[in-house]
């Protein structure tokens, strides 16, 4: 353990006393991580990454660049893993504050928005969060639905009514997970990675025989032959890149338990990319294949599975699903919206009824989807064509958040935050108007781009337009803006 964290935990038990403990900024669940709690290693991290990033969404990625974006596979494969080298930059970037003081990410956006003012940028990733929360809910409970019906006729026969339980016994499952804290979360990553990999490995070697790798990515792309690879390359990337913009943000929700920067630094580099890549390669050959098993496109792994006739291999395929979306959903889209929600009121929000309030937000934005599974509502919207657009609406919202976090800590604060500062009544301002214009500008261009179908590259590369614009106004509006230090002890760690 590094010399400045024993020295923030010296600080936190010294300082930290009952002026701080009534204030309404506030609660034990949002302040610093003692030294006892910094537990997570390179491998944690890394596993942490697999276990999120091996999950439904990724498999039907392939698909998305190819059916939508208009690439061939061996584009879009390409384009996945250079979206999850470039994402890798904000990720550790963001990273650093988190281990250094042991904060999460809404006291970190206290700095740059302000005190109040970092409910905004919060509500958005929360926001975020729980849509995602939703979808994936709806795999898991998909899963269990299928993996019940493989075991029980009885349950086979409820159809949409067994899958509307299945979501709520796989919604439990997760909020069981998260209630229980870090620990449960990092034993569930760590354990489930290797498990996970193997079971990739093992459909990728399966697969083999059922479809030939050379004409695969022979495919050629889906779209004009004269149009450039150039506007559909990018569209991808920004999309790709989209997927884990949300992380990207809220990454100091767990860089905050890594025992050291180069932890959090060499276990995002070697869990993230090649996980993502394999996996999102293991979606392409399970697609290609599932023309030639039954007959026509099958785009994700659960309806894929639920096509065998065998009842023991999907019983035990859907085990390994459910391990894989409760990895990916309890790390990825429970944790940041319980700490965002706290962030509102922390004297009344606590982690327990953060976790509650994601399950709520994330069963209402879902309610269509159930409703379509009980037959009350209709839809034709496709998986990808859902995720694709809901990938370039929100990164647009997310990527103006990422280079002001960014510009905020290394340029303008230069790694020092007065982390006690952050948490008192008044030493902070209510809102930084530097950081709300930076966002609030790029945010009304994508909105003008969508609404009056004008400027639409600055929504259609929406994470990278709005992470530039983003940064740069902040840089440029904190040079003719008060400066926000206090000085205290911790400041200069």
């Amino acid at each position: 353990m590094n010399s400045s964290m024993k020295k923030i935990d010296e600080f936190y038990e010294l300082e930290v006393g009952e002026d701080l403990k009534s204030s309404n900024n506030f609660n034990e669940d949002l302040a610093p991580t003692k030294v006892s709690e910094r537990t997570w290693g390179k491998f944690n991290i890394a596993a942490l990454w697999v276990g999120i990033a091996i999950c439904v969404p990724t498999y039907t990625l392939g698909g998305i660049l190819t059916n939508y974006f208009g690439l061939s596979v061996v584009e879009a494969l390409v384009t996945i893993l250079i979206a999850n080298i470039v994402v890798l930059i904000p990720l550790t970037l963001n990273a650093f504050a988190g281990t250094k003081y042991g904060i999460p990410f809404p006291v970190m956006l206290r700095s740059s928005f302000g005190i109040k003012g970092s409910n905004i940028p919060c509500m958005v990733r929360g926001l975020v969060a729980c849509g995602w929360f939703g979808i994936q809910t709806m795999f898991g409970g998909l899963a269990i639905h299928l993996f019940l019906s493989s075991i029980s006729s009885a349950w086979a026969s409820l159809g949409g009514v067994g899958e509307v339980i299945g979501f709520f016994i796989f919604w439990l499952l997760n909020v069981l997970v998260v209630l229980k804290g870090a620990n449960s979360i990092k034993w569930l990553e760590t354990l489930s990675a290797p498990l996970l990999l193997v079971v990739s490995l093992g459909l990728l070697f399966w697969a083999s025989g059922k479809v030939s790798y050379v004409e695969l990515l022979a495919t050629p792309a889906n779209r004009p032959e004269t149009d450039g690879l150039a506007k559909y390359f990018f569209s991808g990337l920004t999309a790709m890149v989209g997927f884990w913009a949300t992380l990207s943000l809220n990454i100091p929700d767990f860089s905050r338990y890594a025992k050291s920067q180069k932890d959090q630094v060499i276990g995002q580099i070697i869990g993230l990319p090649l996980t993502m890549f394999m996996f999102s390669s293991l979606g392409v050959v399970m697609t290609a294949a599932s023309v030639q098993m039954f007959g026509y496109t099958i785009s994700d792994p659960i309806t894929l599975v639920g096509q065998i006739d065998n009842p023991f291999v999907v019983a035990v395929a859907m085990i390994m699903i459910i391990i894989a979306t409760l990895s990916t959903n309890t790390a990825a889209n429970v944790v940041s919206p319980t700490n965002d929600f706290q962030n509102i009121a922390p004297k009344y929000i606590n982690h327990t009824k953060g976790v509650l309030l994601t399950g709520v937000v994330g069963i209402a934005l879902m309610g269509w989807e159930l409703m379509k599974k009980l037959g009350w509502v209709a839809s034709d919207v496709s998986v990808e064509g859902f995720i694709s657009n809901w990938l370039l609406a929100y990164s647009s919202l997310l990527g103006p958040i990422a280079g002001i976090m960014i510009v905020d800590y290394f340029v303008t604060k230069k790694q020092t935050l007065d982390v006690l500062a952050l948490y008192q009544e008044d030493a902070y301002p209510a809102v930084n108007w530097a950081g709300m214009f930076a966002f609030l500008i790029p945010v009304s261009l994508t909105m003008v781009a969508i609404t009056f179908d004008t400027l639409m590259w600055f929504y259609n590369y929406g994470w990278f337009t709005g992470a530039i614009s983003g940064a740069v106004l902040y840089y440029v509006i904190t040079q003719f803006s008060p400066k926000y230090y206090v000085n205290s002890e911790l400041s200069n760690v």
